[in-house]
């Protein structure tokens, strides 16, 4: 979760609608090897607040059971020292989804993971300006996400990160239009925060005005 004032520039960004390709479940490792991750490109997160930064790529697939991510961040640094869940974890190196599943209504979900592998899954309702997580009750069995991370080195030279991870629809319980079918629409945004060099670098596949959680901004994700 957070808010940041962005500086404007010009960015190309990617077509709004993101076709989801559907896949049987698998096992992650956090490297991203599994074969299913064949059946889908990359997508590019385009950096909002500099003219160039490092590049960040990501794979979405989904099953009967969940949503699978697998992010590639390109580093030099890393910076994650906390060491726990449900933490500020936006305050470092971090890689964030939003899925905002029914635009009936201003809620959504948001999930944060760290380099050293710690999350953060928050349902957020936003009404005008404001908005504030609530954790998951009953965190556990077919309500928790799988999750795996992996720091990339050249010998001992930082080359970047993965972020690899399952949300099970058991967790997006009670919103609207979960599990989704073939045809479904949800809106959504993916994020990664980098805390090189000052400013840090905020990357976006749909870029955003005022914070991360400009929900009216997000793009769509379709389900094939």
């Amino acid at each position: 979760m957070i808010l940041i004032p962005l500086v404007s520039g010009a960015q190309t960004m990617n077509d709004n609608t993101l076709q989801i390709n559907k896949s049987g479940d698998f096992d992650i490792d956090g490297k991203g090897t599994a074969r299913e991750w064949g059946k889908t490109d990359w997508v590019s997160l385009n950096p909002l607040n500099v003219e160039a930064a490092y590049d960040t790529r990501v794979k979405i697939l989904y099953s009967e059971s969940g949503m699978y991510f697998l992010f590639q961040n390109e580093d030099e640094k890393i910076t994650a020292t906390i060491k726990e869940d449900n933490a500020d974890l936006w305050h470092e190196d971090v890689v964030e989804v939003f899925l905002w599943t029914d635009e009936q209504y201003p809620m959504y979900f948001e999930y944060e993971l760290s380099p050293l592998n710690y999350e953060l899954p928050i349902l957020i309702p936003k009404v005008g300006e404001d908005f504030l997580g609530w954790l998951p009750w009953h965190y556990e069995g077919d309500r928790k996400t799988r999750h795996m991370t992996h720091i990339q080195k050249d010998g001992d030279t930082v080359t970047g990160w993965i972020a690899e991870f399952f949300i099970p629809y058991d967790l997006l319980k009670p919103l609207n239009k979960v599990p989704p079918q073939a045809g479904t629409r949800w809106r959504a945004n993916m994020y990664r925060i980098d805390h090189d060099k000052k400013p840090r670098v905020l990357f976006a596949w749909q870029p955003i005005v005022n914070s991360f959680h400009d929900h009216e901004l997000f793009g769509t994700f379709e389900f094939k």
